[in-house]
Formats: C-alpha cells, sequence, structure tokens
C-alpha cells in the first residue's frame, strides 16, 4: 500500500515552504479553508486564495488578494493545498505540476490515488487525507504564541466543507451560486 502522508514531504511542505495557494478559499469563515489558511497565516505562511470569484480583482481573504486559477498567480507557489472534493482534486495536482509548485497537499477526507502517483512522478511532495492543523497539533504556534491549532478546523469526511465541499460555487464548481 503506498503511503500518502509521507512524513518527509509533511515536514518539507510546514517547515520549508512559504507560500501556499489555497484552493476553494473564499471570505466564508464558516468555512474549513478559511480556517485552515488563518492557521496557515499565523505559522508564518503566505496564502494565496484560488477561487473562481477571484476573476473579479476585487476578492480579498484574509488580507490577501485572490485569483480565480493557479495560473493567474504571478508570482511563485510552493504548496497548493486543495479543499476540493476527491473526484476534482486532479486537476489541481496537475496544474500545481504545471505551475511549478513544490508540493500539493490534498486536505481530510480528500483522496485521489492517480494524482499522487503524477504528483510524485513529477518530483513533487504530497499528502492526502490530512491537515496541517493535525499535523501542527501539541507543536506551539510560534507566531500566537497559542498552543499549536489543534485538529479541530480541519473538518472530516470526504466533502471537506459543508455543501459541495469545495467552498467554491457557480460554473464549473458543480454547484449553483450560493
Amino acid at each position: 500500500m503506498v503511503d500518502w502522508q509521507p512524513r518527509d514531504a509533511i515536514d518539507f511542505m510546514l517547515d520549508d515552504c512559504d507560500t501556499w495557494a489555497v484552493v476553494g478559499l473564499s471570505g466564508d469563515p464558516t468555512r474549513t479553508a478559511y480556517s485552515i489558511a488563518a492557521l496557515l497565516q499565523r505559522r508564518g505562511k503566505r496564502i494565496v486564495p484560488i477561487h473562481p470569484d477571484g476573476a473579479s480583482g476585487q476578492l480579498e481573504v484574509l488580507g490577501e488578494k485572490a485569483y480565480p486559477t493557479l495560473a493567474d498567480v504571478p508570482f511563485p507557489i510552493d504548496v497548493v493545498d486543495v479543499f476540493r472534493r476527491s473526484e476534482a482534486a486532479g486537476q489541481f495536482a496537475d496544474e500545481a505540476v504545471q505551475i511549478g509548485a513544490k508540493g500539493v497537499w490534498l486536505q481530510l477526507g480528500v483522496v485521489d490515488a492517480g494524482a499522487f502517483e503524477r504528483t510524485t512522478a513529477a518530483g513533487l511532495h504530497m499528502v492526502m487525507d490530512t491537515c496541517p492543523a493535525i499535523e501542527w497539533a501539541g507543536v506551539p504556534d510560534d507566531q500566537s504564541g497559542g498552543s499549536g491549532g489543534g485538529a479541530s478546523g480541519c473538518g472530516s469526511g470526504v466533502g471537506v466543507e459543508p455543501g459541495n465541499g469545495s467552498g467554491m460555487s457557480g460554473p464549473g464548481s458543480g454547484m449553483p451560486p450560493g
């Protein structure tokens, strides 16, 4: 059986990668993507929201400009953190390879074995079915003096987010705008 959570990949992304594109990050603070992006920021990471509404050029989330696609981001991305259902996640893993990212992180409940094989074969680090908050649980949060963030913000199950699991709606998401 393939190890979808290799410790070296987790450590590399959490310790050595600074810029995280968060696919599915909207401005809704009730969504899992929002709480995990906020945790990433508290841990010193730069987050880049990726959401179709970023096409307007007006969407900002947690103080960062949103972009509609990974290809639209005008600077290097280290990690692509995917908050989409398993059946949609592979597209973003493939795009991560195309943009030259260093790693792909599929959130808790999100698994795409084919994407894992393609992405790691291309030389990227990749993990699936886990969450930075889980991996950081119990490790002191140097930025806020907190207790490590815990795993409570990770969501659970294949859907990850309430609704369609993506934090995204509208064309191409399989969900009507809401």
